[in-house]
């Protein structure tokens, strides 16, 4: 029979056991790798420079984790209207189990192939293969817009004047089968069972598929989709 002078010794043991089961429930989660993160954001980067026609090299810095917990599923973002660049910051939030926000460092740079203007271009040239030149270098330090393929130039017209060893640029050049502001266009109305034409002026400049405003033979502004270098189908 258990004497009564024994259940305090009991009930003591029971706390101090029912203490040691709780304290993990309270105790600090361990900390974040570094590494981790800098594997992370590496990834990260590799993705997003994979729209680049080049080889990525990628330096991450040691990301600077102050005592944040460990985190079972992170992710990287680029931070609000930050694009790629050669030296640029990285954010890296935790998602769970307990949320938290990082900046980390890289460096980064695209090895490619771009094209520049072997000798003078005019504007209004249709430029061939023979016009082009390529050129290796880091495609991050080049202006956006630029050439990367010859089959974005080749058979497209010299919006304005390329100077020789000058960058080629989608902005310099023109598609042979756009419209030109102030072009005179025909216009195209389908319906159930026919097809209207007539004639207008384009108010604006668009390549195939863009929408643009033409002003009719009757003076009447509409809208509708270059579907060539001179036809423009009207919205019904």
């Amino acid at each position: 029979m258990l004497k009564f002078s024994a259940i305090p010794t009991l009930l003591a043991a029971g706390l101090l056991a029912g203490a040691a089961c709780a304290a993990p429930a309270g105790a600090a989660l361990p900390a974040q790798d570094p590494a981790q993160v800098a594997d992370v954001v590496e990834r990260f980067l590799a993705g997003q420079a994979g729209s680049y026609p080049g080889a990525a090299h990628i330096i991450v810095e040691a990301p600077r984790i102050d005592r944040q917990a460990a985190c079972d599923q992170l992710q990287a973002f680029l931070p609000s209207g930050q694009r790629l660049r050669s030296r640029m910051t990285v954010g890296v939030r935790c998602m769970a189990p307990e949320a938290w926000t990082s900046y980390v460092q890289a460096n980064l740079s695209i090895q490619g192939f771009y094209y520049v203007a072997n000798h003078n271009i005019q504007a209004g040239d249709t430029l061939t293969l023979s016009d082009l030149t390529g050129r290796e270098g880091d495609l991050l330090r080049l202006n956006g817009g630029v050439v990367f393929d010859p089959s974005q130039a080749i058979g497209y017209i010299a919006a304005q004047r390329i100077p020789a060893g000058g960058i080629v640029k989608s902005s310099a050049l023109r598609n042979p089968d756009s419209i030109q502001r102030g072009q005179k266009v025909r216009t195209e109305a389908r319906g159930p069972g026919f097809v209207a034409t007539g004639e207008g002026q384009a108010m604006q400049g668009g390549a195939p598929g863009t929408q643009i405003q033409v002003k009719s033979s009757s003076g009447q502004i509409v809208s509708g989709t270059v579907l060539n270098s001179n036809t423009v189908q009207v919205m019904m």
